[in-house]
């Protein structure tokens, strides 16, 4: 089993919470919850299966949950020390914030609702941890045709789409996208 990218889904909430509060905007419990959920599933499917933070998720009735993180923030904001965190797991957290943070909790609750891991381990039982496995799966099949999916794409956007391309600044320091290069393949 491969290491988390980040030590604690606290450094993630606080990372969410934090952006939200730079955009002057009030981050509602269960959209937190909802943003966590996403990153952990965009994350797995952009890192080939790594997890973003030693998280799981519980299909209550309203989204999905972290319990330990909704304990913890029963009474607030808790204190505690957060290391930092890198720049691909930050990188990939501002993409899932700038693709689903403008939404409204209930758009999130609604779609996140019709997606297969959360659908499958609500129909379980409430409180069933949903499958990391299934997040992955499912998050990284949207953006295939039908015939490459088994899954049929049900409003969650390709992986590549919630990945922002890099900004960069060029010699005068106007901003610039940037990819990766890559050599053409000869057969």
């Amino acid at each position: 089993m491969r290491p988390t990218a980040v030590p604690s889904s606290f450094e993630v909430a606080f990372w969410f919470l934090d952006r939200a509060m730079e955009d002057h905007e009030y981050l509602q419990p269960q959209k937190l919850h909802r943003l966590l959920y996403l990153a952990q599933a965009y994350f797995g499917v952009l890192q080939h299966g790594a997890k973003l933070m030693p998280a799981t998720f519980v299909a209550a009735d309203e989204g999905p949950v972290e319990p330990t993180l909704f304990r913890a923030f029963a009474r607030g904001r808790p204190m505690i020390d957060l290391t930092p965190i890198d720049e691909v797991p930050s990188h990939i957290l501002d993409s899932v914030w700038r693709q689903f943070g403008a939404h409204s909790v209930d758009y999130l609750n609604k779609l996140i609702r019709r997606h297969p891991p959360y659908a499958d381990a609500l129909a379980a039982a409430p409180n069933t941890e949903i499958s990391y496995e299934g997040m992955v799966e499912f998050y990284g099949t949207q953006g295939l045709t039908r015939k490459q999916s088994a899954v049929v794409a049900q409003d969650a956007p390709s992986a590549s789409k919630v990945l922002r391309p890099k900004v960069m600044r060029n010699h005068s320091g106007k901003p610039v996208s940037a990819t990766r290069w890559m050599p053409k393949r000869v057969d």
